[in-house]
């Protein structure tokens, strides 16, 4: 009997024998027809070119994505860095210049009083540093660093930038206090340098905000005062050296009774920045009443 054949109600078998060798057969065909024609390729192609290949594309696409953020954080995180570190270095090079502004402003400072120093070189003097105003923007009064400690006495003169600041008013033993020409309780005794006519300054802190302050009780009958002109200390004033630059008039005015004019002076000091001042040393010699009288008596003069 044949070993494919099956009797009635039996199952169907393939001997494996049998299965092996169709299975050759059929593996052959396949590669006979597979190296001798495409009919396999083009659905294989089909199916790469419209499945595979978007899909590797995508796939690429997203690596390719991927790295890219990857190298844009590691940059971002070294951008991070270096501006970490150029913020410290800009505000070291900030701390710096202000250093070196200071340094120079300091020395603008320091140079300016040693040309005034040099100005009034018949006096002596010592520089003394303000460490208190009262309120305000104007140096009207204010306190500065040395005090009788230092040999500082009451009416001796403080300059400052090209002139007269004003006087000591008070003293303790390492602190004294200068009350300046531009308060309103100021008046000083001056003459205009160039004719020697006298007049009184007298402090404004209403004025001062414009820049200027005011004189009175010129006699000037030649006419001959004019804008620019320098004012300097007197010879008569009671309380201040000769010869300390005020200001320079910037305004002259004919007062009502015609005999005297008055007008406008712009000091000769920032009264607005002042850090540093010179004191001179030398307090002016007061006149008493009594000296006073005695001079003008008759008879009173000794040969």
């Amino acid at each position: 009997m044949s070993p494919v054949v099956k009797k009635k109600g039996e199952k169907f078998t393939l001997p494996s024998k049998y299965l092996l060798f169709i299975l050759t057969i059929l593996c052959v065909s396949l590669l006979v027809v597979t190296y001798a024609t495409d009919v396999f390729n083009r659905p294989l192609n089909y199916v790469v070119s419209y499945v595979i290949v978007p899909y590797q594309k995508g796939i690429s696409a997203i690596g390719a994505a991927i790295g890219a953020r990857k190298d844009e954080l590691v940059n971002i995180r070294d951008l991070m860095a270096e501006n970490a570190e150029l913020r410290t270095q800009i505000n070291e090079l900030e701390e710096e210049n202000n250093r070196l502004m200071q340094d120079k402003y300091e020395l603008v400072t320091l140079r300016n009083l040693f040309e005034l120093n040099e100005v009034y070189e018949n006096y002596e003097k010592t520089g003394a540093h303000i460490i208190y105003k009262d309120s305000g923007n104007w140096f009207s009064t204010f306190i500065i660093n040395k005090g009788s400690n230092d040999g500082i006495a009451l009416d001796m003169n403080v300059i400052s930038g090209k002139g007269l600041v004003g006087r000591i008013n008070m003293v303790g033993p390492n602190w004294s206090r200068v009350s300046s020409i531009i308060s309103d309780t100021s008046n000083v005794s001056g003459k205009v340098l160039s004719t020697s006519d006298n007049l009184i300054v007298s402090g404004s802190l209403e004025q001062i905000d414009k820049g200027v302050i005011s004189f009175s009780q010129l006699i000037d009958e030649n006419g001959k005062v004019t804008e620019g002109d320098k004012v300097v200390t007197s010879d008569i004033s009671d309380k201040y050296l000769p010869g300390i630059l005020i200001g320079y008039i910037s305004e002259v005015n004919n007062d009502p009774n015609n005999l005297t004019k008055s007008g406008l002076l712009i000091p000769a000091v920032d009264f607005k920045h002042i850090e540093e001042v010179l004191i001179i040393t030398k307090v002016k010699p007061q006149i008493t009443k009594e000296d006073m009288d005695e001079a003008v008596t008759p008879g009173s003069v000794n040969e």
